[in-house]
């Protein structure tokens, strides 16, 4: 299991439902629970992890994990707070965002069951910023238009270098594979 990084088709895509909480889901739930600790973040959804469906982990200051299962947001305060955020998904890059500062979420937790939470501080924002996640939104989305895209076109460039970087190391695994079925070919003759 990885990280996606900004680039990665999956992180604007809007995911769908998911259909089964089974003890598989619940298993890569955990992996990717150990993701999210490992790199020090306190939320990641689905998409980023390159899974199209709508679900998030978060764990906030609190050290309470939750899981949010199809989640809907059913109000948020008219009253709205700046804080600095950030992504796993866009490695090093911050920008003070203004989102609600209050937040009512309906989910399923991991066992399937409904549960509706009422979140404020950074629960609140942490909730909202992995709920965009689903819908294909990135927080840079809702910042600065010049930093937006700034970060876009270096993510661009990162993107284009390791697609060149994997079209190579395919490249020379065929011709790796060609001289080995060559190499078999001539002992056979």
């Amino acid at each position: 299991m990885r990280i996606t990084i900004l680039g990665e088709e999956v992180l604007r895509q809007k995911a769908k439902p998911v259909e089964n909480i089974d003890d598989d889901f619940r298993a890569m739930l955990d992996e990717m629970y150990k993701l999210m600790k490992d790199t020090n973040g306190i939320g990641l959804a689905g998409p980023q992890i390159d899974d199209s469906r709508r679900f998030f982990i978060i764990e906030v200051e609190d050290g309470i994990r939750r899981v949010f299962i199809n989640p809907q947001i059913m109000e948020m305060s008219k009253e709205t707070c700046p804080y600095e955020e950030g992504c796993l998904s866009i490695p090093g890059e911050y920008e003070e965002i203004i989102r609600p500062e209050k937040v009512k979420i309906q989910a399923l937790d991991e066992n399937g069951k409904s549960f509706v939470l009422e979140a404020d501080g950074i629960l609140a924002r942490a909730v909202q910023h992995e709920n965009d996640h689903l819908d294909g939104i990135l927080y840079i989305d809702r910042g600065d238009e010049k930093f937006r895209e700034k970060i876009i076109k270096k993510f661009e460039l990162r993107a284009i270098r390791h697609a060149e970087k994997k079209a190579a190391k395919e490249a020379k695994a065929k011709r790796i594979a060609a001289k080995i079925a060559a190499a078999k070919q001539k002992a056979n003759s």
